[in-house]
């Protein structure tokens, strides 16, 4: 639920507020999609920048939790991963309709079959805290799974992703 109104949110806000800056510029933007399918990406540079975007968050959702906020922190992760998602999707219908939900899932694949497994252990845990326990089995299935995200983002992603936009444009 908590997903859903910050996907909610997300939507609201781009539409309303920050609609000029979505439609005007970024990702969505066909210069910035040509610019894509014409770069080399560098999978070690990419995957440094990757570990510091995909770690550093998690380990700040891990802390906070810790510090017994652990069902502020589930929360605050649902809602900002909707907020994300619904402006995102906002930025893809307005500027290249049903082909930028497309682009968009193009973006989060194979990652995500990663990523998302993993927080939903996590917010999960911290929900049912203490109810529920938190173990090494626990710990390395979410390691393991953040690692095969990074890895598939860095190595497989950036060949779907430019595919798509070849395919789309």
């Amino acid at each position: 639920m908590l997903y859903l109104i910050g996907f909610g949110m997300g939507i609201l806000y781009a539409n309303f507020i920050a609609k000029n800056y979505v439609t005007m510029t970024g990702i969505f933007h066909e210069y910035f999609l040509n610019q894509y399918t014409q770069v080399k990406i560098i999978n070690e540079d990419y995957l440094w920048y990757l570990l510091r975007w995909r770690v550093m968050p998690l380990a700040l959702a891990v802390c906070v939790a810790n510090l017994g906020f652990r069902r502020l922190t589930a929360a605050g992760i649902l809602l900002w991963t909707g907020f994300a998602a619904g402006i995102l999707s906002v930025a893809a219908v307005l500027r290249m309709g049903l082909c930028g939900m497309l682009l968009c899932i193009a973006g989060i694949f194979p990652q995500y079959i990663f990523y998302v497994p993993a927080y939903l252990l996590l917010i999960r845990y911290y929900y049912r805290y203490p109810q529920s326990e938190w173990n090494g089995t626990k710990t390395g299935f979410t390691v393991m799974m953040i690692v095969a995200g990074i890895l598939s983002e860095v190595y497989l992603n950036p060949g779907i992703v430019r595919w798509f936009v070849k395919v789309l444009i």
